[in-house]
């Protein structure tokens, strides 16, 4: 008998969930890269703040934060690539760092969730028209299903951490080091 304990072995579902994230981190990196060269190259900070004026509070913070916004998210789509590669050669930090980056998703989707009720309102308060009673209806169609679509990714998003922090995955990262 060894006198070193045996690694778990490991699993199919940390494969192919840190696979399925290491395609999608890398493909977001690469989209973000690009948005922000053509952001840092190609538009002027001026028209961002000039075009601000007269939106609702949380469009004028994010015209006038539009560079860091996207700066932002390229940040964030490289901590996931690097964490997806982790997560597949079973660091326990990527174990972890998965569990707040699938938390964050949830918060984003509940706040998606405020911000589409909330900006459609204002910004049809802000129209000198009302709306035609079938864009009302269309408007409508289309918060139901990203509510949905929304809902059913915050259940995903939840049973995958309720799986990270299982006893049977977290054995997988414990003996790694």
């Amino acid at each position: 008998m060894s006198k070193y304990a045996q690694p778990s072995p490991r699993s199919t579902f940390v494969s192919v969930l840190a696979w399925i994230f290491i395609i999608g981190a890398s493909f977001t990196l690469l989209v973000s890269v690009l948005q922000s060269l053509m952001v840092t190259l190609f538009f002027d900070r001026m028209n961002w703040q000039a075009s601000a004026q007269g939106h609702p509070a949380l469009v004028d913070f994010m015209l006038q934060n539009f560079r860091w916004i996207v700066y932002s998210f390229t940040l964030v789509a490289l901590f996931t690539l690097i964490s997806s590669i982790a997560l597949l050669k079973r660091k326990n930090w990527a174990r972890w760092a998965f569990v707040v980056i699938l938390s964050l998703g949830i918060l984003w989707q509940l706040a998606g969730f405020v911000l589409q009720f909330t900006m459609l309102e204002e910004f049809q308060q802000m129209s000198p028209v009302s709306p035609d009673e079938g864009v009302v209806r269309m408007q409508q169609a289309v918060q139901y299903f990203s509510l949905t679509f929304g809902l059913v990714i915050i259940a995903l998003f939840a049973w995958l951490i309720k799986k990270l922090l299982s006893r049977e995955i977290a054995a997988e990262f414990s003996l790694v080091t």
